[in-house]
């Protein structure tokens, strides 16, 4: 569970952004914040879903971002100083910049239906190259943390956290003996961050399509009384891999809040072959079977009941 700087739980989940959506935003701002610096810091509010970090311009005036990299669905701006700056996009916040000589650069942003006001312009980076990344965030359940570069693996959003499923340690062999045992559907298995980090609700239901696999089949179903790995966790990680792979080469899923770096509208969501496709037939090729809608968890699952077995 999502936890805020005081340890107190964090209110139930929100609809966000998944991995490929925040992958696709870390790659678009790499050639504006990854190895350069940020000369001042504009704050115009104290909070978003959380206060911003205390003294928070004056911690990151004059510091070097040295690495822009994600884990699970938080970006992770490890600056020369020590700290680390972690950002949650949560479900509207979005970053635009601006390069004085090129005019103005989009960078894959979540766009709320009421639109980019300027009144949600809550964070401003001033880097020394002259380019401006502005943090809009209309909802506010983004946020913002300063961590110590030490401290960061121990801290209550990052400990826990599974392996990152585009990975080296995202194996069948590992999901076979994380299942080992487990009474809990494979919608669920698949969903615990505890077990996979970053893998959300519409990637799962895709890749238990691509894997031919049904949501509701138990968990401990995919290894053997031995904990190995049968064929179906196989085909399960070749499907969690290859789907998020497609998801980020069209520039994310575009539902409501998600346009990609140059500001038109993510692909992915044409691809879905169940998700949203309540009644629609099957896509796969040979199958007769219609997709259906089911619950668990309190999240929408679509599969098909006839070839996810």
């Amino acid at each position: 569970m999502l936890q805020p700087p005081n340890g107190n739980p964090a209110p139930p989940p929100l609809s966000m952004p998944e991995l490929p959506e925040v992958e696709t935003v870390r790659r678009g701002l790499l050639s504006v914040l990854e190895k350069k610096r940020i000369a001042r810091l504009d704050q115009n509010r104290k909070d978003l879903r959380f206060p911003l970090p205390r003294d928070f311009a004056a911690r990151v005036r004059g510091q070097k971002v040295e690495r822009l990299e994600r884990r699970a669905k938080y970006l992770l701006a490890h600056l020369s100083g020590g700290d680390v700056l972690v950002m949650h996009l949560g479900m509207t916040g979005r970053f635009t910049v601006h390069v004085p000589m090129s005019g103005d650069h989009r960078i894959a942003k979540y766009v709320h239906q009421t639109g980019a006001d300027v009144k949600h312009d809550h964070v401003v980076f001033h880097m020394e190259h002259g380019a401006t990344i502005t943090y809009n965030d209309a909802r506010r359940f983004g946020f913002m943390l300063l961590i110590p570069e030490a401290e960061l693996e121990g801290h209550p959003l990052m400990h826990g956290l599974g392996v990152e499923p585009l990975g080296p340690d995202l194996t069948p062999e590992y999901l076979a003996r994380r299942a080992g045992g487990k009474k809990v559907d494979l919608k669920a298995f698949l969903s615990d961050q505890r077990i996979v980090a970053g893998l959300g609700n519409i990637y799962v239901c895709e890749a238990l399509f691509r894997a031919g696999l049904s949501p509701t089949r138990k968990a401990a179903t995919i290894a053997t009384k031995t904990g190995l790995p049968t064929e179906r966790a196989r085909k399960l990680v070749a499907a969690i891999r290859a789907v998020l792979n497609d998801a980020i080469a069209a520039g994310g899923s575009s539902l409501r809040d998600y346009r990609r770096a140059d500001g038109a509208l993510g692909e992915f969501q044409h691809a879905f072959a169940v998700y949203g496709r309540e009644g629609k037939p099957c896509a796969r090729k040979g199958c007769r079977g219609t997709v259906r809608h089911i619950v668990q968890s309190g999240r929408s699952t679509f599969f098909c009941p006839k070839c996810q077995r």
